[in-house]
This record gives structure tokens, C-alpha cells and sequence, in this order.
């Protein structure tokens, strides 16, 4: 069991306060002591928030103690362990925050579950081993093969599948209460300048981005109950992270170090503190510059453009159908 933040440290000025205050708030992916959920738990509740839910799955001892913590600094916590992969844990959550809540769903829903590939050469021959059976190195491309496959889909089936869900689920609550739900996707930079290594991270990220746009369509009319919107993260130190954050060369050409969790959470609490109509289907992207010692850190709202261009071999010999048979244009 460990809660080894200095909560100080996420009280922010009265200016970026208006995004949590008074909120019921959950946030996903919220147990691991000294990451990014955490960070976010932490920042909502000392600074105002009515309710912060802590969700977690395996980080249970983690996610108990900053529950716990919580209270003692007299903020309204609870905690909710649940696979955001198995629709079933998850609906079992529904009631449950609810009550917690007084009755009322989340009117601020962080999505930030995730994981990453420990890193693999993607699309990479393994490095031959001298003197190596072949028998022995089919063996072992194989079993590489499966492991980092799966690790992908870990990755892939948390971050799509438990975003889906948890939009699914809430949204659906907001607009059944009529009570307005802001959602806030945690994505990465990464999303739209890969590093190596990481596909299936690289993926889900990029997946993430779809979906406020695709939300408000579905919701039509009632798409006012709810806002969403997605925030591209750099480098932040977290367990996940801190191995690297002695090597530039991970994180150099994006910033001069990593930030950390408490600077990532006040610049969260000074977007959500603009106002909806900024907010709402945006894509922002958080940027980091200066030095190690004066970091500036600024938001930068990102556009997806789709370009489509006739093809001009194409457009001379279109297809064109008639009924059920096809004939060529001249």
C-alpha cells in the first residue's frame, strides 16, 4: 500500500478552481500511486470538487490508500474497482456511483485508463543469435510473435474498448437525467507523432481522437447533455514512464524533460476552466518548452484535416454500373 504524492502540491489557483468545483467527478484509471490518474483525482478534490469517484481495476492497494487519503483532507471520495474491458464489471459500477453521488451520474467523467507496450521492435526481424538451431529460432520468432500481439490488444481492448463503454454508459445517464456531462478523453501526442515501438498504443490513441465528433453525432438533439473532448499529453512521469526520464533521447524531441503529474493536472484544470463552447469536440494538445529548470507549457487546439483528391487515371475510366451489369467509361 503507497500514497507517496505531497497533495499540496495539487492546490491550484482560484482561476483554474471553475472546471471541478462543485463537480461529481470520476476518473478512470485513477489507482496507481504517482501517475496521471491519480493526479487528476487529487487536483479535482482539492480544488473543489462535490464527489471524486476513484476508479481503478488491479491497482486496488494503491487506489484504497489515495480514497483514503482523500478523505482525510475532508474530500467526498469513494472508490470503484472495475475492468472497464468487461461490460458486465463495469455496468455493476452504475448504481452504485450513482448513489454515491446523491442520486445523481458523473457531470465530469475522466477517461484515462491505459496501458503501453513495454516496447518491441514492430515489424522488425529478430536479431539472429550465432550458432542458433533453426528449429530454436522458429521457436523463438513465434513466441515473440504472440507475447507482443497481445500486449498490443491489452493495450488496444483498455483504451477503445473501456473509452467506448464508459461513454456509453454515461452519456446515456446524462441525457436520462438531463443532467450536462463534460467527458475529457485522455489521448497522447503520440497519437499524431509515433514513436517507435508502441503501435498498439500509437492506435488506441489515435482511435480516441473520433470519438467527440462521433458522440454528438449519435447523440443528435440531445447531444447538449453532453460535451466532450480530447487532450494530447507529452511525456508525464509516471510508473509507466519514470524508467526514461533520464534519457532525452525518449522524450527530447518533444520537450526538455518529463512533467510531472501535478504540472500535467493544473494545465488540465486550466482548459477544463475555459468555457464549454471552447471545449466542445476539441482536440488539444499540450506543449512543453524552455528548459529542465523554466519549462512553459501551453495548449494548442489541434485540426484533423481529411484531404481527398481525384485520381486522375480513375476519373478517366470510372466504373459504371446499370443494374446488375457493369460497363467500362470510354
Amino acid at each position: 500500500m503507497a500514497f507517496t504524492v505531497q497533495p499540496d502540491s495539487f492546490r491550484f489557483a482560484n482561476e483554474f478552481r471553475s472546471g471541478v468545483a462543485g463537480k461529481r467527478v470520476l476518473i478512470t484509471g485513477a489507482g496507481k500511486d504517482g501517475g496521471l490518474g491519480q493526479a487528476f483525482a487529487l487536483a479535482a478534490g482539492l480544488n473543489g470538487a462535490a464527489a471524486v469517484g476513484v476508479h481503478f481495476h488491479s491497482s486496488y492497494s494503491d487506489g484504497f490508500d489515495l480514497v483514503s487519503a482523500l478523505r482525510k483532507l475532508e474530500v467526498n471520495a469513494f472508490p470503484v474497482q472495475a475492468d472497464v474491458t468487461n461490460l458486465g464489471d463495469l455496468w455493476a459500477t452504475r448504481s452504485y456511483v450513482i448513489e454515491q453521488m446523491d442520486g445523481k451520474p458523473p457531470n465530469l467523467l475522466i477517461c484515462n485508463s491505459g496501458l503501453t507496450e513495454k516496447g518491441y521492435g514492430f515489424g522488425r526481424a529478430l536479431k539472429e543469435i550465432p550458432d542458433e538451431p533453426l528449429a530454436m529460432r522458429r521457436a523463438r520468432v513465434r513466441q515473440h510473435f504472440i507475447d507482443s500481439l497481445h500486449e498490443s490488444r491489452l493495450v488496444l481492448n483498455t483504451k477503445i474498448d473501456g473509452f467506448l463503454a464508459m461513454t456509453h454508459l454515461w452519456a446515456g445517464e446524462a441525457v436520462y437525467h438531463q443532467e450536462f456531462l463534460q467527458l475529457i478523453y485522455v489521448s497522447s501526442r503520440q497519437a499524431i507523432d509515433p514513436g517507435v515501438s508502441v503501435p498498439g498504443y500509437v492506435i488506441s490513441n489515435w482511435a480516441v481522437l473520433q470519438l467527440p465528433k462521433m458522440l454528438a453525432v449519435n447523440l443528435g438533439q440531445n447531444a447538449k447533455f453532453v460535451g466532450a473532448a480530447c487532450i494530447l499529453l507529452p511525456f508525464i512521469r509516471t510508473s509507466m514512464t519514470d524508467q526514461y526520464a533520464g534519457n532525452p533521447k525518449v522524450f527530447g524531441r518533444w520537450q526538455p524533460r518529463m512533467l510531472e503529474p501535478n504540472e500535467a493536472a493544473e494545465a488540465l484544470l486550466q482548459l477544463l476552466a475555459r468555457p464549454q463552447a471552447e471545449l466542445d469536440k476539441g482536440l488539444f494538445e499540450l506543449m512543453a518548452d524552455g528548459t529542465p529548470d523554466e519549462v512553459d507549457v501551453i495548449w494548442k487546439k489541434v485540426g484533423l484535416e481529411v484531404r481527398e483528391e481525384a485520381m486522375a487515371w480513375s476519373r478517366g475510366g470510372s466504373l459504371q454500373f446499370h443494374g446488375q451489369h457493369r460497363a467500362v467509361k470510354k
